[in-house]
């Protein structure tokens, strides 16, 4: 029976050490075992590597991530994981597990999808696209698994010697850029027997923080109108136009703008405007995400948004419709994990950069306009409850962290001063800035591991400040209902057209020792100036 389920049932009881009959290991001995997973990890760094610049080179978009699922799960079906595949009806999805006895159930999970138009040689640092117009991961997100399964397979290994109990599961934050499927692993109840959970996300640092975090949550709605098709020039009173609703859906919100409090964001595209300009368009649609600190707040935006829809559809004599594809509940971490945590943090530390490394950073951070100081070589501080309110992104695993204890590790693969979704962005990722990033990140994730695999008091800890700190006030509610389906068919042209030809990139690590070889990268590749 999970920490979970303990947890409804008999309030804070301290029920772990009794329900996890773990031996019971002294604090001398925990250590000598969390130093040991460290070094599987770098011994690994080699696998860790390769996974990394896998990953890279198959840059698919979210809900096409067909070749980074099938590579991944095939290293842990190799590794002993049991894989269920199309969780929550998302072919791309996937949930895997190893169990090795009773014990405290510690679910990984890190994102996998790309950008669009973010195709870039690594290693290069100025604009390079290996294929024009197609996508890159100009976001990082090709080493977070790769990272989990390094961790995994160390722990795994001590956990099978030292016959310590318990579970591990591995995971996709698939589609993330849509924050489009966590809310709908939550609902579907795949974290309901998780006692905790560690995401991971690419950073510029080594660093975890508690409480509420920065940034927003969202909803994501598209609003389709429905009209009547006529000749534009011939006969156009006989049309109702679909964009004209779109139209005039956009200027209501655009005008709406003006009363929002400066913590909420919103931005929108319109995903179909009509086919040609002699026929009036019939149908149209526009895409909204609408952000804000708090679930209220959001909810407020989404009901005037759709207030101003039924305007528009009223004003053009249009039917209209909308979907959910997406949503993000604003984040907050657990501190019993992150404090935890933290002290791995700082006993793993930085990464030791070279002058390659440093001299990449400084390239790159001067051709898009920042302050060249190169790579981070101090450790950030442990990250507190924001004090106010702070607007900005939004993360899906928000959801995740509402249902069971949750923290984010942020690892050092990328380069400060970036604008973040953009070709700049892929630039580090398969470099050694981001493999040495990465093998920092597994040791503090295998280390952290160890610690609540063998104290299960922590367990119970971090499910009382889930309880009676975080969930006191604020009880979570999923923006998406019951019949609500993940939107899988989104970046399926995109992927189409471009997949044939980002196949020859393929990293072939048989062949080649890294993809900067194979690509015939010289590391780093800087400027020429006249």
């Amino acid at each position: 029976m999970s920490v979970r389920k303990y947890t409804l049932l008999l309030a804070l009881t301290c029920y772990s050490v009794l329900a996890f009959g773990q031996k019971k290991y002294s604090p001398k001995q925990i250590s000598k075992l969390k130093n040991e997973v460290a070094q599987l990890v770098e011994q690994n760094h080699k696998q860790t590597q390769v996974m990394i610049d896998k990953i890279f080179s198959f840059a698919e978009l979210g809900f096409q991530e067909f070749e980074s699922s099938r590579y991944l799960t095939g290293i842990l079906k190799e590794n002993g994981f049991e894989i269920v595949e199309s969780v929550s009806g998302i072919p791309t999805a996937w949930f895997a597990t190893w169990s090795n006895g009773e014990g405290p159930t510690i679910a990984l999970g890190s994102d996998v999808d790309c950008i669009p138009k973010a195709s870039q040689y690594p290693g290069v640092a100025y604009h390079k696209p290996m294929v024009e117009g197609a996508p890159g991961h100009g976001e990082g997100h090709n080493a977070g698994i790769p990272l989990n399964i390094t961790a995994a397979l160390a722990v795994k290994q001590v956990m099978e010697r030292e016959n310590i109990g318990g579970t591990l599961v591995l995971w996709p934050g698939i589609a993330e850029e849509l924050v489009a499927a966590k809310a709908w692993y939550t609902r579907d109840g795949l974290f309901d027997n998780i006692d905790l959970c560690i995401f991971t996300h690419v950073s510029s640092n080594l660093s975890v923080s508690y409480g509420q975090a920065s940034g927003t949550g969202l909803i994501s709605v598209e609003y389709t109108f429905e009209g009547e098709a006529a000749h534009g020039a011939g006969a156009p009173w006989r049309g109702r136009s679909a964009l004209d609703a779109v139209e005039l859906m956009n200027v209501g919100w655009n005008y709406k703008r003006e009363h929002l409090h400066p913590l909420k964001r919103s931005h929108s595209i319109i995903t179909d405007g009509g086919d040609q300009p002699n026929v009036v368009p019939s149908k149209a649609s526009i895409w909204y995400y609408f952000r804000d600190v708090t679930y209220e707040g959001i909810m407020e935006m989404y009901e005037a948004a759709n207030n101003i829809a039924k305007g528009a559809a009223l004003m053009t004599d249009t039917e209209m419709s909308s979907r959910i594809l997406g949503t993000a509940w604003p984040r907050h971490f657990n501190k019993v994990i992150a404090e935890t945590m933290y002290e791995n943090i700082k006993q793993v530390g930085l990464p030791v950069w070279d002058e390659k490394d440093q001299t990449l950073a400084r390239a790159v951070q001067r051709e898009v306009g920042s302050n060249p100081r190169g790579l981070s070589t101090t450790l950030s501080d442990l990250g507190l409850p924001v004090k106010s309110p702070v607007s900005g992104g939004s993360d899906d695993i928000g959801d995740v962290s509402w249902k069971v204890p949750t923290v984010t590790l942020r690892f050092p693969s990328n380069i400060p001063g970036l604008q973040g979704h953009h070709w700049s962005n892929a630039i580090a990722m398969a470099t050694p800035i981001a493999h040495k990033g990465a093998t920092a990140g597994a040791k503090v994730e295998a280390m952290t591991i160890i610690d609540f695999l063998l104290n299960p008091e922590l367990v119970d800890q971090a499910w009382d400040y889930f309880n009676n700190v975080q969930s006191k006030e604020t009880q979570y509610k999923p923006m998406i209902g019951a019949d609500d389906l993940p939107p899988v068919y989104l970046n399926k042209k995109i992927m189409d057209e471009f997949r044939p030809q980002l196949e020859k990139f393929y990293y072939d690590e048989k062949q080649f020792n890294t993809y900067l070889e194979q690509l015939g990268v010289t590391y780093p590749t800087i400027q020429k100036k006249d």
